[in-house]
Protein backbone atom coordinates (compact mmCIF):
# COMPACT_ATOMS: atom_id res chain seq x y z
CA UNK A 1 0.00 0.00 0.00
CA UNK A 2 2.88 2.37 1.18
CA UNK A 3 4.87 1.73 -2.41
CA UNK A 4 1.24 2.61 -4.39
CA UNK A 5 0.44 5.06 -2.64
CA UNK A 6 3.98 7.09 -2.95
CA UNK A 7 3.70 6.46 -6.86
CA UNK A 8 0.20 7.92 -7.11
CA UNK A 9 1.60 11.49 -5.17
CA UNK A 10 4.21 11.13 -7.70
CA UNK A 11 1.67 10.85 -10.46
CA UNK A 12 -0.73 13.58 -9.07
CA UNK A 13 -3.64 11.12 -9.40
CA UNK A 14 -6.75 11.18 -7.03
CA UNK A 15 -6.26 9.36 -4.19
CA UNK A 16 -9.48 9.04 -3.16
CA UNK A 17 -12.28 9.61 -6.34
CA UNK A 18 -15.86 10.39 -5.49
CA UNK A 19 -14.70 12.22 -1.85
CA UNK A 20 -15.42 15.42 -1.40
CA UNK A 21 -14.62 17.98 0.63
CA UNK A 22 -11.91 16.15 2.85
CA UNK A 23 -8.36 17.52 0.57
CA UNK A 24 -7.02 19.34 3.05
CA UNK A 25 -8.53 17.58 6.40
CA UNK A 26 -9.35 13.96 6.30
CA UNK A 27 -6.94 13.10 3.35
CA UNK A 28 -3.53 14.01 4.41
CA UNK A 29 -4.31 12.29 7.77
CA UNK A 30 -4.99 9.13 5.87
CA UNK A 31 -1.99 9.45 3.44
CA UNK A 32 0.07 9.88 6.76
CA UNK A 33 -1.37 6.86 8.37
CA UNK A 34 -0.71 4.38 5.03
CA UNK A 35 2.93 5.94 4.84
CA UNK A 36 3.42 5.59 8.54
CA UNK A 37 1.99 2.04 7.89
CA UNK A 38 -0.34 2.67 10.69
CA UNK A 39 -4.02 1.08 11.54
CA UNK A 40 -6.21 3.37 12.20
CA UNK A 41 -10.04 4.71 12.79
CA UNK A 42 -12.12 6.75 11.42
CA UNK A 43 -14.19 8.28 14.29
CA UNK A 44 -16.95 11.12 12.79
CA UNK A 45 -20.98 11.04 13.04
CA UNK A 46 -23.73 9.56 10.72
CA UNK A 47 -23.20 10.27 7.22
CA UNK A 48 -19.71 11.35 6.85
CA UNK A 49 -18.38 9.01 3.98
CA UNK A 50 -16.30 6.63 6.70
CA UNK A 51 -17.41 3.16 4.99
CA UNK A 52 -16.64 4.75 1.77
CA UNK A 53 -13.16 5.67 2.42
CA UNK A 54 -12.60 2.65 4.02
CA UNK A 55 -13.89 0.37 1.13
CA UNK A 56 -11.94 3.16 -1.35
CA UNK A 57 -8.87 1.92 0.33
CA UNK A 58 -8.53 -1.05 -2.10
CA UNK A 59 -6.90 0.51 -4.89
CA UNK A 60 -3.48 1.44 -2.84
CA UNK A 61 -3.40 -2.80 -2.94
CA UNK A 62 -1.30 -4.28 -5.87
CA UNK A 63 -4.09 -4.91 -8.51
CA UNK A 64 -2.81 -9.23 -7.72
CA UNK A 65 -0.46 -11.12 -5.69
CA UNK A 66 0.17 -14.86 -5.92
CA UNK A 67 -0.67 -17.00 -3.42
CA UNK A 68 -0.23 -20.92 -3.02
CA UNK A 69 -2.88 -22.73 -4.02
CA UNK A 70 -5.08 -24.54 -1.38
CA UNK A 71 -4.48 -22.47 1.26
CA UNK A 72 -6.81 -20.44 3.88
CA UNK A 73 -4.94 -17.42 4.63
CA UNK A 74 -3.46 -16.38 1.14
CA UNK A 75 -0.67 -17.60 1.96
CA UNK A 76 3.35 -16.08 0.28
CA UNK A 77 4.43 -18.35 -1.85
CA UNK A 78 8.09 -16.94 -0.45
CA UNK A 79 7.25 -16.72 2.98
CA UNK A 80 4.30 -18.74 4.18
CA UNK A 81 2.78 -18.44 7.36
CA UNK A 82 0.17 -21.42 7.50
CA UNK A 83 1.30 -24.88 8.44
CA UNK A 84 -0.62 -26.36 4.96
CA UNK A 85 2.00 -23.36 3.37
CA UNK A 86 4.86 -24.61 4.58
CA UNK A 87 4.67 -27.83 4.00
CA UNK A 88 3.38 -27.38 0.14
CA UNK A 89 6.73 -25.05 -0.40
CA UNK A 90 8.82 -27.51 1.42
CA UNK A 91 7.50 -30.70 -0.45
CA UNK A 92 7.36 -29.37 -3.81
CA UNK A 93 9.64 -26.13 -3.43
CA UNK A 94 9.68 -23.91 -6.88
CA UNK A 95 6.64 -26.32 -8.52
CA UNK A 96 4.30 -25.64 -5.32
CA UNK A 97 0.85 -24.08 -7.26
CA UNK A 98 0.36 -20.95 -7.44
CA UNK A 99 -3.06 -18.75 -7.25
CA UNK A 100 -3.35 -15.27 -8.62
CA UNK A 101 -5.80 -12.81 -5.65
CA UNK A 102 -7.58 -9.70 -7.06
CA UNK A 103 -6.79 -6.62 -4.79
CA UNK A 104 -10.85 -6.91 -4.40
CA UNK A 105 -10.81 -10.06 -2.67
CA UNK A 106 -8.06 -9.06 -0.39
CA UNK A 107 -10.56 -6.82 1.07
CA UNK A 108 -13.25 -7.81 4.08
CA UNK A 109 -15.09 -5.73 6.45
CA UNK A 110 -17.43 -6.91 9.43
CA UNK A 111 -20.36 -4.83 10.95
CA UNK A 112 -19.34 -4.80 14.74
CA UNK A 113 -22.63 -6.42 16.18
CA UNK A 114 -23.63 -8.10 19.72
CA UNK A 115 -23.47 -11.65 18.19
CA UNK A 116 -20.19 -11.25 16.81
CA UNK A 117 -17.56 -14.08 18.20
CA UNK A 118 -13.86 -14.72 18.46
CA UNK A 119 -14.95 -17.56 16.11
CA UNK A 120 -16.27 -15.69 13.44
CA UNK A 121 -13.15 -12.74 13.51
CA UNK A 122 -10.21 -15.57 14.22
CA UNK A 123 -11.14 -18.95 14.23
CA UNK A 124 -12.31 -22.04 15.95
CA UNK A 125 -11.41 -25.95 16.30
CA UNK A 126 -13.13 -27.60 13.76
CA UNK A 127 -14.49 -31.18 15.01
CA UNK A 128 -15.96 -32.26 11.90
CA UNK A 129 -11.96 -31.64 10.13
CA UNK A 130 -10.41 -33.41 12.92
CA UNK A 131 -12.78 -36.48 12.95
CA UNK A 132 -12.77 -37.26 9.58
CA UNK A 133 -8.92 -36.38 8.93
CA UNK A 134 -8.43 -38.42 12.31
CA UNK A 135 -6.40 -35.44 14.02
CA UNK A 136 -5.85 -34.68 17.49
CA UNK A 137 -6.85 -31.15 18.49
CA UNK A 138 -3.21 -30.36 19.50
CA UNK A 139 -2.82 -30.73 15.02
CA UNK A 140 -2.88 -26.99 13.73
CA UNK A 141 -4.60 -28.55 10.77
CA UNK A 142 -8.06 -28.65 12.84
CA UNK A 143 -8.44 -25.11 12.88
CA UNK A 144 -10.90 -22.93 10.66
CA UNK A 145 -9.57 -20.12 10.41
CA UNK A 146 -11.87 -17.10 10.93
CA UNK A 147 -12.06 -13.96 8.73
CA UNK A 148 -9.42 -11.93 9.45
CA UNK A 149 -6.50 -15.27 8.90
CA UNK A 150 -8.20 -15.19 5.87
CA UNK A 151 -7.52 -11.74 4.76
CA UNK A 152 -4.06 -12.42 5.16
CA UNK A 153 -1.95 -9.51 2.59
CA UNK A 154 -4.82 -7.27 2.40
CA UNK A 155 -7.36 -4.82 4.83
CA UNK A 156 -9.63 -5.60 7.10
CA UNK A 157 -12.47 -3.26 8.49
CA UNK A 158 -14.92 -3.20 11.23
CA UNK A 159 -17.80 -0.92 11.12
CA UNK A 160 -19.21 0.79 14.40
CA UNK A 161 -16.20 -0.76 16.75
CA UNK A 162 -18.11 0.67 19.78
CA UNK A 163 -20.81 -2.03 19.27
CA UNK A 164 -18.17 -5.12 19.59
CA UNK A 165 -18.08 -6.24 22.82
CA UNK A 166 -15.60 -5.72 24.96
CA UNK A 167 -14.29 -9.51 25.69
CA UNK A 168 -14.35 -9.38 21.72
CA UNK A 169 -12.43 -6.47 21.92
CA UNK A 170 -9.50 -8.70 23.55
CA UNK A 171 -8.91 -11.01 20.98
CA UNK A 172 -8.11 -8.33 18.34
CA UNK A 173 -5.06 -6.89 20.54
CA UNK A 174 -2.66 -9.89 20.03
CA UNK A 175 -3.42 -9.61 16.84
CA UNK A 176 -2.49 -5.91 15.71
CA UNK A 177 0.56 -5.90 17.73
CA UNK A 178 2.11 -9.63 18.36
CA UNK A 179 0.68 -10.34 15.40
CA UNK A 180 -0.38 -14.16 16.96
CA UNK A 181 -3.69 -15.97 17.93
CA UNK A 182 -5.18 -18.10 20.39
CA UNK A 183 -7.97 -20.53 19.36
CA UNK A 184 -9.29 -22.82 22.45
CA UNK A 185 -5.88 -22.15 24.40
CA UNK A 186 -4.24 -23.14 21.30
CA UNK A 187 -1.41 -20.93 20.46
CA UNK A 188 -0.37 -20.21 17.10
CA UNK A 189 2.34 -17.66 15.95
CA UNK A 190 1.54 -15.81 12.79
CA UNK A 191 2.97 -13.55 10.96
CA UNK A 192 -0.20 -12.02 9.59
CA UNK A 193 0.36 -9.23 6.38
CA UNK A 194 -2.79 -7.20 7.42
CA UNK A 195 -4.58 -4.43 7.71
CA UNK A 196 -6.64 -3.44 10.23
CA UNK A 197 -8.99 0.09 10.01
CA UNK A 198 -12.10 0.44 11.84
CA UNK A 199 -15.17 3.43 11.59
CA UNK A 200 -16.92 4.86 15.35
CA UNK A 201 -19.21 7.66 15.77
CA UNK A 202 -18.43 9.41 18.68
CA UNK A 203 -22.12 9.02 20.15
CA UNK A 204 -21.96 5.25 20.47
CA UNK A 205 -18.80 5.51 23.11
CA UNK A 206 -21.65 6.34 25.49
CA UNK A 207 -24.51 5.00 24.44
CA UNK A 208 -23.80 1.56 23.08
CA UNK A 209 -20.62 0.67 23.79
CA UNK A 210 -17.05 1.81 24.00
CA UNK A 211 -13.72 1.30 23.02
CA UNK A 212 -11.34 -0.69 25.38
CA UNK A 213 -8.28 1.60 26.27
CA UNK A 214 -5.13 -1.24 25.25
CA UNK A 215 -7.54 -1.59 21.66
CA UNK A 216 -7.13 2.45 21.68
CA UNK A 217 -3.72 2.32 22.40
CA UNK A 218 -2.82 -0.63 19.80
CA UNK A 219 -4.85 1.64 17.12
CA UNK A 220 -1.59 4.02 15.90
CA UNK A 221 -3.67 6.96 14.01
CA UNK A 222 -7.29 8.16 15.39
CA UNK A 223 -8.87 10.73 12.17
CA UNK A 224 -11.64 12.61 12.66
CA UNK A 225 -14.21 12.94 10.05
CA UNK A 226 -16.19 15.83 9.61
CA UNK A 227 -19.08 17.33 7.66
CA UNK A 228 -18.95 19.39 4.34
CA UNK A 229 -17.77 23.27 5.84
CA UNK A 230 -19.23 25.24 2.90
CA UNK A 231 -22.00 24.83 0.83
CA UNK A 232 -20.66 24.36 -2.72
CA UNK A 233 -19.00 21.16 -1.64
CA UNK A 234 -21.74 20.30 -0.20
CA UNK A 235 -23.92 20.60 -3.31
CA UNK A 236 -21.15 18.68 -5.24
CA UNK A 237 -21.55 15.69 -2.59
CA UNK A 238 -25.40 15.65 -3.03
CA UNK A 239 -24.77 16.18 -6.79
CA UNK A 240 -22.65 13.15 -6.72
CA UNK A 241 -25.24 10.73 -4.68
CA UNK A 242 -28.66 12.45 -5.60
CA UNK A 243 -30.52 10.19 -8.60
CA UNK A 244 -31.65 13.22 -10.67
CA UNK A 245 -31.50 11.29 -14.10
CA UNK A 246 -35.09 10.52 -14.67
CA UNK A 247 -36.43 8.77 -17.62
CA UNK A 248 -40.50 10.41 -17.59
CA UNK A 249 -40.02 12.28 -20.24
CA UNK A 250 -40.11 15.58 -18.42
CA UNK A 251 -37.32 18.36 -18.06
CA UNK A 252 -37.33 19.10 -14.55
CA UNK A 253 -35.27 22.28 -13.93
CA UNK A 254 -33.36 22.52 -11.11
CA UNK A 255 -31.41 25.78 -10.99
CA UNK A 256 -28.50 26.25 -8.40
CA UNK A 257 -29.55 28.73 -5.82
CA UNK A 258 -32.79 25.78 -5.37
CA UNK A 259 -29.49 22.99 -4.57
CA UNK A 260 -28.40 25.81 -3.14
CA UNK A 261 -31.39 25.83 -0.58
CA UNK A 262 -31.79 22.34 -0.03
CA UNK A 263 -27.88 22.24 1.51
CA UNK A 264 -29.22 25.25 3.45
CA UNK A 265 -31.83 22.73 5.11
CA UNK A 266 -28.74 20.40 6.25
CA UNK A 267 -27.08 23.49 7.61
CA UNK A 268 -29.50 24.87 9.34
CA UNK A 269 -30.53 21.01 11.19
CA UNK A 270 -27.02 21.14 12.17
CA UNK A 271 -27.38 24.51 14.13
CA UNK A 272 -31.33 23.57 14.89
CA UNK A 273 -31.90 24.39 19.14
CA UNK A 274 -34.39 21.27 18.01
CA UNK A 275 -31.99 18.65 16.87
CA UNK A 276 -29.96 16.61 19.08
CA UNK A 277 -26.27 17.68 17.71
CA UNK A 278 -24.17 14.98 18.93
CA UNK A 279 -26.21 12.92 16.73
CA UNK A 280 -25.38 14.87 13.94
CA UNK A 281 -27.55 15.09 10.94
CA UNK A 282 -26.46 12.97 7.91
CA UNK A 283 -25.57 14.14 4.04
CA UNK A 284 -28.13 11.62 3.65
CA UNK A 285 -31.02 13.96 4.44
CA UNK A 286 -29.68 16.16 1.46
CA UNK A 287 -29.41 13.31 -0.89
CA UNK A 288 -33.28 12.36 0.01
CA UNK A 289 -34.52 16.13 0.26
CA UNK A 290 -33.19 16.75 -3.78
CA UNK A 291 -34.42 13.41 -4.65
CA UNK A 292 -38.06 13.82 -2.65
CA UNK A 293 -37.95 17.65 -4.03
CA UNK A 294 -37.43 16.59 -7.68
CA UNK A 295 -40.42 13.81 -7.53
CA UNK A 296 -42.66 16.29 -6.39
CA UNK A 297 -42.05 18.43 -9.32
CA UNK A 298 -42.59 14.89 -11.30
CA UNK A 299 -45.59 14.33 -10.15
CA UNK A 300 -46.97 18.04 -10.58
CA UNK A 301 -45.93 18.10 -13.94
CA UNK A 302 -47.42 14.49 -14.79
CA UNK A 303 -51.06 15.76 -13.60
CA UNK A 304 -50.89 19.49 -14.72
CA UNK A 305 -49.68 17.66 -17.92
CA UNK A 306 -46.81 19.80 -18.31
CA UNK A 307 -42.99 19.09 -20.08
CA UNK A 308 -41.18 21.23 -18.37
CA UNK A 309 -41.52 22.30 -14.39
CA UNK A 310 -39.60 24.23 -11.91
CA UNK A 311 -39.23 23.92 -8.69
CA UNK A 312 -41.48 26.08 -5.84
CA UNK A 313 -40.27 26.46 -2.29
CA UNK A 314 -43.92 24.63 -1.66
CA UNK A 315 -41.75 21.78 -2.90
CA UNK A 316 -39.94 21.76 -0.20
CA UNK A 317 -42.62 21.30 2.55
CA UNK A 318 -43.97 18.50 0.47
CA UNK A 319 -40.73 17.09 1.32
CA UNK A 320 -40.59 16.68 4.47
CA UNK A 321 -41.19 13.23 4.79
CA UNK A 322 -36.97 13.32 3.97
CA UNK A 323 -36.48 15.25 7.11
CA UNK A 324 -37.83 14.32 10.21
CA UNK A 325 -36.93 10.21 9.53
CA UNK A 326 -32.97 11.94 9.42
CA UNK A 327 -32.92 14.00 12.37
CA UNK A 328 -32.80 13.08 16.02
CA UNK A 329 -34.71 15.91 18.00
CA UNK A 330 -33.87 16.78 21.75
CA UNK A 331 -36.81 16.85 24.42
CA UNK A 332 -37.88 20.60 23.18
CA UNK A 333 -38.08 19.10 19.61
CA UNK A 334 -39.72 16.31 20.51
CA UNK A 335 -42.53 18.01 22.20
CA UNK A 336 -42.98 19.89 19.35
CA UNK A 337 -42.73 16.98 16.82
CA UNK A 338 -40.66 16.59 13.64
CA UNK A 339 -42.89 17.52 11.74
CA UNK A 340 -43.23 21.09 12.69
CA UNK A 341 -39.38 20.86 13.38
CA UNK A 342 -38.67 19.99 9.95
CA UNK A 343 -40.70 22.97 8.37
CA UNK A 344 -39.08 25.30 10.78
CA UNK A 345 -35.63 24.04 9.73
CA UNK A 346 -37.40 24.50 5.90
CA UNK A 347 -38.10 28.36 7.26
CA UNK A 348 -34.44 29.14 8.47
CA UNK A 349 -32.87 27.67 5.34
CA UNK A 350 -35.48 29.68 3.03
CA UNK A 351 -34.37 32.87 5.45
CA UNK A 352 -30.61 32.47 5.04
CA UNK A 353 -30.78 31.85 1.43
CA UNK A 354 -32.35 34.73 0.48
CA UNK A 355 -30.44 36.74 2.95
CA UNK A 356 -27.56 35.37 1.01
CA UNK A 357 -29.00 37.13 -2.47
CA UNK A 358 -30.62 39.58 -1.71
CA UNK A 359 -30.74 42.91 0.90
CA UNK A 360 -32.07 42.22 3.88
CA UNK A 361 -35.67 42.94 4.04
CA UNK A 362 -35.56 43.41 7.86
CA UNK A 363 -36.21 47.12 8.50
CA UNK A 364 -33.28 48.79 10.23
CA UNK A 365 -33.78 51.20 13.14
CA UNK A 366 -32.13 54.25 13.99
CA UNK A 367 -31.83 56.78 16.93
CA UNK A 368 -32.89 60.17 16.63
CA UNK A 369 -31.48 62.84 18.09
CA UNK A 370 -33.75 62.51 21.15
CA UNK A 371 -32.90 59.11 21.63
CA UNK A 372 -35.87 57.76 20.24
CA UNK A 373 -35.82 55.32 17.75
CA UNK A 374 -37.80 55.49 13.71
CA UNK A 375 -37.74 52.98 11.10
Amino acid sequence: MRANVVRMLRAKEELFPGIIGYESTVIPGLVNAILSHHDFILLGLRGQAKTRILRGLVRFLDEQVPVIAGTETNDDPFDPVSRKGRETVAEKGDNAPIEWVAREDRYREKLATPDVTIADLIGDIDPIKAATRKLTYADEEVIHFGIIPRTNRGIFAINELPDLPPRIQVGLLNIMEEKDIQIRGFPIRMKLDIVMVYSANPEDYTNRGNIITPLKDRIDSQIITHYPQDRQAAMRITAQEAWTARDCGIELVMPDWFRELVEEVAFAARSSEYVNQASGVSARMSISLLENVMSNMERRAIMHGEKRVYPRIGDLHSAVTAITGKVELVYEGEQQGAAIVARKIIGEAVKETFKRRFPDPTPKMKKRDGGEEQQ
